[in-house]
């Protein structure tokens, strides 16, 4: 996943987003689709890279890359002039992407050298859970459902740690992934109180390349180039590496900018619920991953109060 900025755009009219009354349009079922399969599939993508590649280093190398290709076609279709931003928009740019993409997304990839990616992806399914925490600690009034709802993912939350409670995944895995998830909820509520660059892909191509620069320079204080050897390195951690890049930064996230403004919100934020599934699902068949009692109860808890939250939150907005 790759982070935008504040997304409180004006829609376009009801006809351009239905193809008919109360019908969503099949290219945002499409759209929808990508979002649900390549965003829970970039968990098990992850996974195979960091099998034979090092964590940040290959963070870096995903997040650079993307952030360049993004920037080049960007200033390619509309000109150069569409990343000019004020240093204040390119500050919080920047600070929004070291939050969700080195302390986020570092944090899963350094994570899932030791945590199977089905497990990961429904830890990370609580970041709605920690975005209505923070909302509260800062004043903000929430429902009551929403609050329930955040209670019953903390439950979910708390039994998906037993497996690194009964050692059968190191405990130090499910803790970074569980700090990766208030980084990226923090990130995500600071994107909406920052004066963040008009564009989204503008945003999204300044963040890319700020995360880029930061997991670079953590792997560059863990040693990471020096322990490097390119031989090394599989086929298919390359294969998983250019599969993050094309499709994890860029043609999904670009298909879930679109979904924001051409199709009903509720609808787009399911996301947050299935890709933990798809993620499970691929990790299962495709890596042998266990599905133990403690992943499908806990996963499921997780998934349904957040389910409950985006419900809540869409029907009072």
């Amino acid at each position: 996943m790759t982070a935008g900025s504040d997304q409180s755009t004006s829609r376009p009219p009801v006809s351009a987003i239905t193809s008919g009354p109360g019908r969503t349009s099949g290219a945002a079922w499409a759209a929808l689709g990508i979002v649900y399969v390549v965003w829970g599939s970039t968990y098990l993508a992850i996974r195979v890279v960091v099998e034979t590649m090092p964590p940040f280093l290959s963070a870096a190398a995903r997040f650079v890359t993307a952030g360049l290709l993004l920037a080049g076609l960007l200033a390619w279709r509309q000109g150069p002039g569409v990343l000019r931003v004020t240093r204040r928009e390119l500050g919080s740019a920047a600070l929004v992407g070291l939050m969700l993409l080195v302390g986020g997304n570092g944090l899963v990839v350094l994570a899932e050298r030791s945590v199977p990616s089905g497990l990961a992806a429904l830890l990370v399914a609580a970041v709605p859970l920690w975005v209505v925490v923070l909302r509260r600690l800062t004043g903000q009034r929430t429902p009551g459902a929403t609050v329930a709802g955040v209670l019953v993912g903390l439950a979910g939350l708390a039994v998906l740690t037993v497996p690194g409670l009964s050692g059968e995944t190191r405990l130090s895995g499910v803790l970074l992934v569980l700090g990766a998830t208030v980084m990226w909820s923090g990130g995500s509520f600071s994107a909406s109180k920052l004066p963040m660059p008009g564009n989204a892909l503008v945003a999204s191509a300044y963040e890319m390349l700020a995360g880029g620069l930061g997991c670079l320079a953590l792997a560059a204080l863990r040693g990471e180039p020096q322990t490097l050897d390119l031989a090394d390195v599989s086929t298919r951690s390359w294969v998983a590496l250019a599969y993050l890049v094309v499709f994890g930064s860029l043609i999904a996230f670009t298909a879930y900018a679109w979904l924001l403004q051409h199709a009903p919100l509720p609808l787009v934020s399911t996301y947050a619920y299935v890709n933990p599934v798809v993620a499970v699902f691929l990790g299962w068949l495709i890596l042998a991953e266990p599905l133990t009692w403690p992943i499908l109860v806990g996963g499921a808890i997780v998934v349904g109060g957040v389910c409950l939250v985006v419900r809540t939150e869409k029907s009072g907005s």
